[in-house]
């Protein structure tokens, strides 16, 4: 099955590029676009794609509180945070709000494609000062539930890069059930993300922040 894609950016010429873009690829399939913030909040509940491609910057609702709204309903899939330009502040919301990664518009067709492949297999990459600047501004869970041991290993796994694949043959277990506890990480501690997830590894020590 290829990878769901929806586009969500108000710009048609760049929808059109990202397309153009995603078609090199046989396993990614582009299943929607939207002009902005809330249509794109209305297809992701329609056609539930794997993997969303997010602008920033749209009408009508922006692509954070698009995110927020996305989070808010569940629906079950990745957000790929996407601008023209790159800013603490900008980071730090669109993670706060429940991204999964964050790229610019200038990353090259074949980055964009293995970061859309690395997000719907639930991979989480952050360069060392996105980390660190994230943990310093992004606030730790409040009150998060104590997790199991099994829990633990897999948020461990998840914070050091590893996909899901890679944390089922690690840990000896199928895709499925990776799936179930990260699903229960995230309901416990609270957060939006696996890469809030993440940092809240790092900044107990569950992992070197390095």
């Amino acid at each position: 099955m290829p990878i769901r894609v929806l586009i969500a950016d108000d710009h048609k010429v760049v929808r059109q590029g990202l397309k153009m873009f995603l078609a090199t690829d046989p396993d990614l399939e582009v299943v929607g676009e939207a002009p902005n913030g809330a249509e794109a909040v209305k297809l992701a509940r329609a056609v539930q794609p794997d993997v969303i491609l997010m602008d920033l910057m749209m009408p009508v609702m922006d692509g954070i509180a698009a995110i927020e709204a996305i989070r808010t309903e569940g629906i079950d899939t990745e957000i790929l945070a996407v601008t023209s330009v790159l800013e603490d502040d900008a980071i730090i919301r669109a993670i706060r709000a429940g991204a999964t990664g964050y790229l610019l518009k200038d990353t090259e067709a074949a980055e964009l494609c293995r970061a859309i492949h690395a997000a719907a297999d639930g991979q989480v990459q952050l360069a060392p000062q996105a980390a660190a600047r994230l943990m310093r501004e992004v606030a730790a869970p409040k009150n998060p539930e104590t997790l199991t041991e099994r829990e633990t290993e897999v948020l461990r796994l998840l914070a050091k890069g590893l996909a899901n694949k890679e944390i089922a043959q690690e840990m000896s277990i199928g895709n499925r059930t990776v799936k179930s506890h990260i699903s229960s990480i995230l309901a416990k501690l609270g957060v939006q993300s696996r890469t809030q997830a993440a940092l809240h590894a790092t900044r107990i020590g569950l992992v070197d922040p390095n």
